[in-house]
């Protein structure tokens, strides 16, 4: 080729490589400003709503999304400066339950909350600050973290790990997460003041509905109910529970309860020795348990039936006066309930025991009121209407000797005879208006409790109990009276024979009276028919009820001794 034909073809050569790299140029400007406009629709986006929670988790998945992340997580900083919240995306709820915890802020998320600044790691395995991942994690390498500040404040930080192409994150990828971070900054804080203005209409709410309820005079047992139920509602708990003392405040007993898993924790019966419940019934002050299936200071029976992680236990009432023990918690592997949450929670909780105190002055001053009248009543009844029938009898009496017909004279008689009825009648109403309205028998759940403490020298432990429905109101005499022997006898039969180390009772009162006795021993044997189980049968079949004894699932034994109430006054 020629020199000319050279020289000719270079303005085309160039021609070409300029407007390939204006072609590229343009693309990336075509690029950067569908970036552009993506990152303004997110941060309209996030800031379309004012639920917290749904704002929390659409900054999470916008940057996901904006940065082309496999997975991304928003980590919320608690007032100890760990995190009190982890958002994830990007995760599958198969991969959220096998992983072993959340991360706590160690490590490199430690590193970014006590030095908060963009972060851009291409290996995390090789980072200096990083430690690994929790049992069940799936692996990660590529890292970008940027901090989420309101005003001068850090909430919490932005994860991103794993480019979808593979690629590492770069300069773009951080510049865009940074503004991401600084308009969820506002959303955040809008969010959080709108939220918090719910949080204590709620909470004004809820504390009028119970103090209306306790001073208009309902039920106490409808109003500690309603508070259980506006304990679950205010604090976003998946389970609420309140335990009430008894009597001599050697235990307690859970007999209300609203959210997940409530009728499994319905009548159980704690020891104060050796129970969350009973810490915070003697102390009055509050306990935060990072996860209540393990803590070892929880009663292992609350352990088995109350499927809780993260939990508080709130007294109902101060120091000396508590009345009873709330316990709100979430599932094993969620995190805590939010720090706003628990403080509404110890508020309302004190609101509700001094509305329980003003009730019960309330109810004692009406109960007074009613011996003041009944005491009135009993003298009007003695010193007016039965000497005004004493002074007729008498005067009927006399009469007698002058009727001479003897026909007349037996009729005045029996009428004489009627008034002395009348007036000893009288006289057993007077007895019954003086006597105390709750001066009756022990209740039906305290005899129990009674046997079950008497009961615990024998087996060498404390059985564990449950009990459920209106047993001291819905269940006869007889009735009672033969399920307490046969509990005595199914608690002996398990200490002499069956050699357990766990004994558990329920009892529960609905159409049937049902008394279960399980226990972790040997299990019965086929051959044998010892005599405390015909015992047993024969209290059962006394009433028209059943006996059934057999082998439990888990080993040892399972009674189940029942008799119907429909029907039985």
């Amino acid at each position: 080729m020629s020199d000319r034909r050279q020289r000719a073809l270079l303005p085309s050569l160039r021609l070409d490589e300029l407007l390939d790299e204006l072609q590229v140029r343009l693309q990336a400007v075509v690029a950067t400003r569908d970036r552009v406009n993506a990152l303004f629709e997110a941060i309209v986006s996030v800031g379309t709503t004012l639920d917290i929670e749904v704002v929390l988790r659409s900054i999470v998945e916008a940057a996901v999304t904006l940065v082309d992340a496999k997975y991304g997580a928003m980590g919320v900083i608690g007032e100890d400066g760990g995190l009190a919240e982890f958002i994830p995306v990007g995760l599958t709820e198969d991969q959220i339950r096998a992983i072993h915890h959340w991360p706590e802020g160690r490590g490199l998320l430690g590193a970014l909350i006590t030095d908060p600044r963009p972060v851009r790691i291409a290996d995390l395995a090789r980072h200096e600050l990083s430690s690994g991942f929790p049992e069940g994690h799936p692996p990660m390498r590529s890292f970008l973290g940027a901090p989420i500040r309101i005003r001068d404040e850090v909430y919490g930080n932005l994860y991103l790990t794993e480019k979808r192409d593979g690629s590492h994150f770069d300069e773009e990828d951080e510049a865009v997460l940074v503004a991401l971070a600084g308009a969820a900054g506002v959303a955040i804080e809008n969010a959080r003041l709108y939220s918090e203005a719910r949080r204590q209409q709620r909470w004004l709410t809820a504390s009028a509905e119970v103090f209306s309820s306790l001073l208009s005079g309902v039920p106490l047992g409808q109003a500690l109910a309603l508070i259980t139920s506006k304990s679950l509602e205010l604090t976003g708990a998946d389970l609420v529970v309140l335990a009430l003392p008894t009597a001599d405040r050697s235990r307690l007993q859970i007999e209300h309860a609203a959210g997940d898993g409530a009728a499994d924790a319905l009548g159980l019966v704690l020891p104060a020795e050796n129970s969350v419940s009973g810490r915070v019934l003697s102390s009055g002050t509050r306990l935060d348990l990072a996860d209540f299936g393990s803590d070892q200071r929880a009663d292992a029976v609350a352990r088995q039936h109350m499927n809780l992680g993260p939990a508080v236990v709130v007294p109902l009432g101060g120091p000396g006066n508590v009345r009873g023990v709330l316990t709100a918690g979430r599932r094993p592997g969620s995190a805590p309930l939010a720090p706003a949450a628990v403080g509404m929670l110890d508020a309302f909780a004190a609101q509700a025991a001094i509305a329980l105190e003003l009730a019960e002055h309330r109810a004692q001053a009406e109960r007074l009121a009613v011996f003041e009248d009944r005491d009135r009543i009993a003298r009007d009844l003695h010193d007016l209407v039965i000497q005004r029938l004493y002074a007729t009898g008498m005067s009927l009496q006399g009469s007698i000797p002058l009727i001479t017909l003897p026909e007349a004279a037996d009729r005045v008689t029996r009428s004489v005879d009627a008034l002395d009825e009348t007036i000893r009648e009288i006289r057993t109403a007077i007895f019954g208006l003086q006597s105390r309205p709750d001066g009756g028998a022990e209740s039906l759940r305290a005899r129990v409790l009674g046997i079950a403490d008497e009961m615990t020298g024998l087996l060498g432990f404390a059985p564990s109990l449950q009990l459920d429905g209106n047993l001291d109101g819905g269940v006869p005499e007889d009735a009672a009276e033969q399920m307490l022997g046969a509990l005595r006898e199914a608690l002996s039969n398990a200490a002499r024979h069956a050699g357990a180390s766990q004994v558990d009772v329920r009892v529960r009162a609905a159409t049937d009276l049902v008394l279960t006795v399980r226990d972790n021993g040997s299990g019965i044997k086929n051959t044998t028919r010892r005599s405390g189980l015909s015992n047993l049968e024969q209290r059962a079949s006394k009433l028209g009820g059943s006996l059934t004894v057999e082998r439990a699932e888990a080993g040892g034994t399972e009674l189940v001794w029942r008799v119907p109430l429909a029907g039985r006054d």
